[in-house]
């Protein structure tokens, strides 16, 4: 009888392991799940996470408003403004980030502002793994980062692609081999003023890269890293891969709209 307890006894222990384990494995899965998930980082209401730097401008002060909020979209737009008169700006995520995905549509809208340089017209553009936006200077045009350039077409610019990548301060592998030039252009054709074109760039550390126009690949760089002989990667004192930062959209002197902005987190 002992014998035949003892079996007993060792074989409900097996049981509520079991079911322990199967239990914990589906609580890991549902987390995992919940980790990889799509949220929204735009309300469509308001500018709530994001915070503005506008050059020649402290950290916050955007007193044109160029970031504003119209009809559920975030709009660039200098219409406050006689000219553009170098308002560069970028509108920063509140949160470092380095391994994760983000999506969003985006279309040029209107006519450049006045003063805007030519190569910005229907120029925009997202950028990933940038520097910290309380270390930027004030007269600082663009971040230490890596850019999704987003471009549009038109009469006045016949050809273009979008989805290429630009490297202010930092440098990326191409095929393996190592490119220090400033823009690359992917093959993918722009589209005409707008057309909401839908963007995603799936970022992997120091890793790999990939951004894709409407869900098709459009471009793939991967070992990004600092550019030791730019002025504010040396003031910062950085060196060696760029694996992690803030991401940040661009405001160049053309009008813009953005909407329907998510994040994936995969860490």
């Amino acid at each position: 009888m002992r014998g035949s307890f003892a079996v007993i006894q060792k074989a409900i222990s097996i049981v509520l392991s079991a079911g322990l384990l199967v239990a914990c494995t589906s609580q890991n899965k549902a987390s995992d799940a919940a980790s990889t998930q799509w949220i929204s980082i735009f309300d469509g209401e308001s500018l709530s996470g994001w915070t503005p730097k506008i050059n020649g401008h402290a950290l916050g002060e955007d007193p044109a408003r160029i970031f504003r909020v119209e009809n559920g979209e975030l709009h660039v737009t200098y219409e406050d403004m006689a000219e553009f008169d170098n308002a560069f700006g970028h509108l920063f995520l509140d949160e470092e980030l380095a391994n994760y995905r983000l999506r969003f549509e985006y279309r040029f809208l209107d006519a450049q502002k006045p003063g805007g340089p030519p190569w910005a017209y229907m120029n925009s553009g997202v950028m990933v793994h940038a520097q910290a936006p309380t270390t930027l200077r004030q007269d600082q045009a663009f971040p230490v980062s890596l850019e999704a350039q987003l471009l549009g077409t038109s009469e006045q610019t016949p050809g273009r692609t979008t989805a290429n990548i630009c490297t202010p301060g930092t440098h990326i592998v191409l095929d393996g081999t190592l490119t220090k030039q400033h823009c690359v252009t992917s093959q993918t054709p722009a589209a005409a003023a707008g057309t909401w074109v839908s963007f995603e760039v799936e970022v992997r550390g120091s890793t790999r890269t990939r951004l894709m126009i409407d869900d098709t690949e459009a471009f793939v760089f991967t070992e990004p890293q600092f550019d030791t002989t730019d002025p504010d990667v040396v003031r910062l004192g950085l060196q060696g891969p760029v694996n992690q930062g803030y991401i940040a959209l661009q405001a160049e002197s053309h009008p813009v709209a953005f909407r329907n902005i998510e994040l994936m987190r995969l860490d």
